[in-house]
């Protein structure tokens, strides 16, 4: 197997360039807590979520799954009137390895977008693993998306305009969420953006073994991600689509799909390989892979070039679906 890697693009690997100090591309599980105080908590804990008072924003406990405990949802509601009746949701979940983060995490991008579409944005808490595995974190989500479904009309939302997001965990939970509720039969998402998503626990695609040791994520990282999540079960013959999405053997029925991904990531080719099983089952799926692009490089670099181009392609493609 040829392990050659692409090269990164020159303005991103001056960005990979300042930062590799701060973050190791292969992270361990006797890493996880040690990750999990580092400066990026109080980063965002500094925030302006308000985007200096455009939106309204509060923090709303509801019901987690049945037999669970509550979960957070950040709201984040454009403070003027609507003038076109209820707004479209993106609701939004974070990435952070499934080990990683809060709702606070990458909220910034869905932020952007609600800003330029008029919408509503709801960010989910779910739990963490290791201390909470598979089914936690995406029983979680989906209980969020319930309530906010149902309680859409308290938001000023439309539930019948809902698109579901996220980048790395939050993609790959995003994937997973939308078949979840495709086969639970609840609320149908008209559209689903999965940023450089974490799609496969079997961790052997070509672009794993090209990035391994580069980046932000190689697949030592995601080894301890995905076996937080999944124990013993990772790699093996029984791990749940609503897991790892890649083991989903039915991809008929999804709401479109925007998927992007780097070219130089240890995720691009499990990316590709979705997108190409959902059009070969009949979907919808826009796929860009950026050629030069880092793992989750547009939020690392976002005044880059190539980030300015990711960032503007998923808010074309969000305007085209909810038609504002």
């Amino acid at each position: 197997m040829n392990q050659v890697p692409p090269p990164f693009d020159p303005e991103l690997a001056a960005a990979l360039e300042v930062i590799k100090d701060m973050i190791s591309p292969g992270l361990t599980m006797d890493e996880i807590d040690l990750m999990r105080q580092g400066p990026g908590i109080e980063m965002l804990a500094r925030l302006d979520l308000t985007a200096e008072g455009f939106f309204e924003v509060e923090e709303r406990v509801v019901p987690g799954p049945e037999n669970a405990p509550e979960i957070s949802l950040l709201v984040c509601r454009p403070a003027a009137q609507a003038t076109g009746g209820p707004r479209p949701v993106i609701y939004h979940v974070h990435g952070g390895g499934m080990i990683l983060g809060d709702n606070r995490v990458g909220v910034d991008v869905p932020l952007a977008w609600a800003k330029e579409l008029d919408a509503v944005v709801v960010s989910v808490e779910y739990r963490l693993a290791p201390e909470h595995p598979h089914p936690a974190p995406i029983e979680d989500v989906y209980a969020g998306l319930v309530w906010t479904a149902e309680h859409a009309g308290e938001l000023g939302a439309d539930p019948e305009r809902i698109v579901i997001a996220g980048a790395s965990a939050g993609g790959g939970l995003s994937a997973a969420l939308a078949l979840l509720t495709r086969d639970r039969k609840g609320p149908r998402p008209i559209g689903q953006v999965l940023m450089c998503p974490m799609l496969d626990d079997r961790n052997e695609t070509p672009s794993s073994h090209q990035m391994a040791g580069l980046g932000v994520w190689d697949r030592t990282a995601n080894e301890t991600g995905w076996t937080a999540l999944l124990g013993d079960s990772r790699g093996g013959p029984d791990v749940s689509p609503y897991a790892a999405p890649a083991r989903a053997e039915d991809l008929t029925g999804l709401p479109p799909a925007f998927l992007d991904v780097g070219s130089a990531e240890t995720f691009r080719d499990e990316v590709v390989a979705y997108a190409s099983r959902i059009w070969q089952a009949g979907g919808v799926a826009e796929l860009h892979v950026w050629p030069g692009g880092f793992h989750g490089f547009d939020g690392f670099a976002p005044q880059a070039a190539l980030s300015q181009a990711a960032r503007s392609a998923q808010l074309t493609w969000l305007r085209r679906l909810i038609g504002s």
